[in-house]
């Protein structure tokens, strides 16, 4: 081993600690071993435990959870007096203490890991554990949400084929889709794929910032709090590929003016982003209009709702991966078809299911049963929603049922032939959305919450009265439906 500031080993215990790592390197194979263990070092190495330690908390935290068992296993192998091992970030491990082989404050442990069940690996990234610490303070991310665990079914075949194409172009060529917007309902899969590019564009050797909108607005605020914006923004714009998760946050004037410049110069010079957010970019109504803007610019993907045959795979993989952990957890192919077919809102609506047939079955010692299952799932049964409803809709149908066009229901033109369609627009947005009558005004020319109120309350007192604006009503409402 090459030489270290800190207290050496002596000669046997630099060769247990050699052989511990060939046996590891042998049971996890290369990448594996180059991904997760290639910078565990060896501390001190004492009668009855050892100290290791790692670069980052990550890191550490990841070993700990998943491969407790086997590391002290492997060390038992060598000197069967090891009863547990210490495992602390090389951060605080006071590298300035080592002095003459000793050490004159002793790190105390972050974590102590003793062997208290069976090491599991999840799936894990081909490339680096976490992304680079740079000034624009990229958020972490979790090793399982990677290309290889994400399934893909006809909702989501679309998205995933624009992700892997981000990854896959060769650097330095122009992006494709520029920016790529990915949107959907919660737990639909839009972070997991946002994680992915993130981390297969790490191990291609692209520099990636992965952030969350709040993590976002944290690290701007932050800057301009400690006179370090210009940092900041260098820090963004010399990276190679931005991905921004939950956009529907981002908030405040400052923040996204800061945000747009952002995206323009990223975009302006070639290089990669990709955005997420819980609807298409029209409805953000938060998000200033030049920003929504540049994001419907670029390639805009909508991920549906789970297929069954999509529900069926997620629960036969949720359901393998705790199998490799609890072997008599065994759900027959009745009940899992079952639970897809009933369960159809998400994925953490199906991940719930079988941890509670889990909790049932190891808890309770009951079998699962289809019985067992309709018990435990009833609150995730919900009736089918109807198709859900934008302003966006509402204005196209409705400009196009009186003959008028988008733009004459937005503009502040006030002749009859508009103004009445306009304000039975405004009631359908209320009536058959959740949007508030501040974002329904946004969206109706940036009119007041005041007018939206007076509109809705007009029609509403009309249709009560006259019978053929009521009809009309419903046969607008009956076009939005099947639209």
């Amino acid at each position: 081993m090459p030489p270290q500031e800190k207290e050496m080993p002596d000669n046997n215990d630099a060769s247990r600690w050699d052989r511990v790592r060939r046996r590891l390197r042998a049971e996890v194979g290369e990448d594996v071993y180059s991904s997760w263990f290639a910078r565990m070092e060896m501390e001190v190495c004492g009668a009855e435990s050892v100290r290791l330690s790692v670069p980052t908390r990550f890191l550490r935290n990841w070993i700990q959870s998943h491969y407790a068992e086997r590391l002290l296993t492997l060390w038992k192998s060598e000197s069967p007096a090891v009863k547990k091992i210490d495992l602390v970030v090389r951060s605080s491990v006071s590298r300035a203490g080592f002095s003459n082989n000793t050490m004159n404050t002793p790190a105390k442990p972050s974590v102590v890991l003793r062997g208290n069940g069976q090491g599991r690996l999840p799936a894990q990234p081909s490339g680096p554990l976490s992304m680079r610490s740079d000034k624009s303070g990229s958020s972490p991310l979790d090793p399982r949400l990677t290309f290889s665990t994400f399934l893909v079914g006809r909702s989501n075949a679309l998205a995933h084929a624009a992700a892997r194409q981000v990854v896959e172009a060769e650097a330095g060529t122009a992006a494709r889709f520029n920016p790529l917007y990915i949107y959907a309902s919660v737990g639909l899969g839009k972070t997991h794929l946002l994680q992915a590019i993130a981390w297969a564009g790490e191990t291609n050797g692209r520099r990636v910032s992965y952030l969350t909108a709040e993590k976002f607005m944290y690290g701007f605020v932050a800057a301009l709090k400690n006179q370090s914006a210009i940092a900041f923004k260098e820090a963004l714009r010399g990276i190679d590929v931005l991905v921004i998760d939950d956009l529907q946050f981002l908030q405040g004037k400052t923040v996204q003016q800061e945000f747009c410049h952002t995206l323009n110069a990223l975009i302006d010079a070639g290089r990669q982003v990709v955005v997420a957010a819980d609807r298409a970019p029209p409805e953000l109504e938060t998000l200033e209009e030049r920003v929504r803007s540049r994001l419907a610019g670029g390639l805009v993907v909508e991920i549906g709702p789970l297929e069954e045959a999509l529900r069926l795979s997620i629960l036969e993989a949720r359901i393998a991966a705790i199998k490799a952990e609890h072997p008599d957890f065994d759900v027959p192919q009745s009940v899992v078809n079952h639970v897809a077919h009933q369960v159809t809102q998400n994925g953490r609506d199906l991940d719930g299911a079988v941890t509670r047939l889990l909790a049932h079955n190891q808890l309770s010692n009951r079998p699962v049963t289809v019985e067992l299952a309709d018990e435990v799932i009833r609150d995730l049964v919900r009736p089918s929603d109807p198709r859900r409803i934008r302003v966006e809709d509402i204005l196209r149908i409705v400009a196009k049922h009186y003959g008028v066009t988008r733009s004459d229901l937005l503009s502040s033109r006030r002749t009859a032939n508009v103004v009445r369609p306009r304000q039975i627009a405004m009631y359908l947005a209320k009536t058959l959305t959740l949007r508030s009558l501040p974002e329904i005004g946004r969206r109706f020319g940036g009119r007041d919450h005041t007018t939206v109120l007076h509109a809705v309350r007009k029609i509403d007192a009309n249709v009560a009265a006259d019978k053929a604006l009521a009809e009309e009503v419903e046969v607008l409402k009956r076009l939005l439906l099947e639209a």
